[in-house]
């Protein structure tokens, strides 16, 4: 199956909007992921205030804009113009010192060494070329840099969830397109061969998912389907974060050796 990353230059500049279908990722993941990502951070010791940090695919810049609040020198790069747009745009009218690019993963506009932070969230299992991606980020992060990431599983389970039930059937699917390829997804064991492969060492990888029941979660998405509540709202009810099941997603930290 081929994915369609047009989608995003299609409807990106709807990122913040919450009865667009991407703003399910703010409401929902945003949050858990980034809990987990200040929770890395004093673990290891780090204070994020004046770390140059470089957000790989940072789509309408969700994320960007929760590490510009903690202080960092943020600069968010991502394939698509529509989303680059709609994140400065959003960024400007919040007040938050973050940049963009138009820049793909495969080919990083950074020196080497520049970054002291890296992350790349729900991108992973989009790019065309994953080894290159790790490469980059390896190659531009300095020596004691900290990289943070989310992906999926290539499981069973996130062949039905992911796949067959938010993409492929018509009763329950989100939009008519093809968000992922159960193909492109990664193994954790193959995640941590190629940060190896590039001088990363891996951390932990825990797991990512929705902690809210699946009687609500059901009962909700039927309210988002008759217009009752929003994608934003529906999101917001996921209650995503670190759960212990890496099965269908999970997210994690490597840092690169002084």
């Amino acid at each position: 199956m081929r994915i369609d990353n047009q989608i995003y230059d299609r409807i990106g500049d709807g990122w913040w909007d919450e009865d667009n279908p991407l703003n399910l990722l703010q409401g929902s993941f945003t949050p858990g992921r980034f809990a987990y990502f200040r929770d890395v951070l004093e673990r290891t010791g780090r204070d994020p205030s004046g770390r140059r940090v470089v957000d790989i695919g940072s789509g309408g810049g969700f994320l960007a804009e929760e590490f510009a609040r903690l202080g960092c020198r943020v600069i968010g790069l991502d394939p698509s113009e529509v989303s680059v747009r709609t994140a400065v745009g959003h960024a400007n009218a919040s007040g938050l010192d973050a940049r963009y690019v138009v820049a793909a993963g495969e080919r990083l506009p950074l020196a080497d060494e520049s970054v002291d932070i890296a992350y790349c969230c729900d991108v992973l299992e989009h790019v065309s070329d994953l080894d290159h991606v790790l490469a980059e980020t390896a190659r531009v992060l300095k020596p004691g840099g900290l990289y943070l990431f989310d992906t999926i599983n290539r499981t069973f389970a996130s062949k039905v969830l992911v796949i067959k039930v938010m993409q492929e059937w018509r009763l329950t699917r989100a939009v008519d397109v093809a968000w992922h390829a159960w193909e492109m997804f990664i193994r954790p064991a193959e995640l941590a061969d190629g940060l190896r492969r590039h001088g990363l060492r891996l951390g932990e990888i825990t797991g990512l998912g929705v902690r809210a029941g699946k009687l609500g979660v059901l009962r909700d998405f039927m309210r988002v389907r008759r217009g009752g509540i929003s994608i934003g709202e529906f999101g917001r009810a996921l209650d995503a974060g670190r759960v212990k099941s890496t099965r269908v997603s999970y997210m994690g930290y490597a840092t690169k050796p002084w």
